[in-house]
């Protein structure tokens, strides 16, 4: 698990470039993400590897490409300082989990190991053994986390009844 840090107003253009928007499907879109701001990033990102970033991160345009994009390369989660609000949005209606909190943003280095309990909201650096409280998801979100993305949810609820 590798731990990839970005600094504040990270926007949605340097998530996935617009010039990649066509691309055909999630893992093209994957095969792109983040170059514009770190070329080795989709080449180097392995499954449960984590996004550590400042404020405001994903700010921008409203499109879905931009989470849906570091979803599909695998990364468990992104913690930040901040989000932008479409962003947050976006990421919950996919199924990819995000985490605000400010001080684990700011302590988290690359290299550290990272542990996150969505469901506590616990974040723990296991390599200097920090822990931090960021908020919880309520029941709700963790549900369409759970079933991942709004759609599948909302099936999975119908499904129910």
């Amino acid at each position: 698990m590798k731990v990839y840090k970005y600094g504040d107003n990270v926007d949605t253009d340097v998530i996935i470039p617009a010039r990649y928007l066509n691309a055909p499907d999630e893992k093209s879109l994957a095969s792109h993400c983040m170059e514009d701001i770190d070329a080795s990033f989709a080449s180097t990102v392995e499954a449960g590897d984590l996004i550590v970033a400042g404020s405001n991160f994903g700010c921008g345009s409203s499109r879905e490409h931009a989470p849906l994009s570091i979803k599909a390369c695998g990364v468990k989660c992104v913690i930040a300082k901040s989000f932008a609000r479409i962003f947050y949005r976006n990421a919950i209606n996919i199924g990819f989990p995000i985490m605000e909190c400010p001080e684990a943003a700011e302590a988290i280095q690359p290299g550290s190991a990272v542990t996150v309990d969505f469901a506590s909201g616990l974040i723990k650096d296991e390599t200097t053994g920090k822990t931090w409280q960021a908020a919880p998801f309520p029941e709700f979100v963790n549900g369409i986390i759970e079933n991942g993305g709004l759609l599948n949810s909302l099936k999975a609820r119908g499904a129910a009844k």
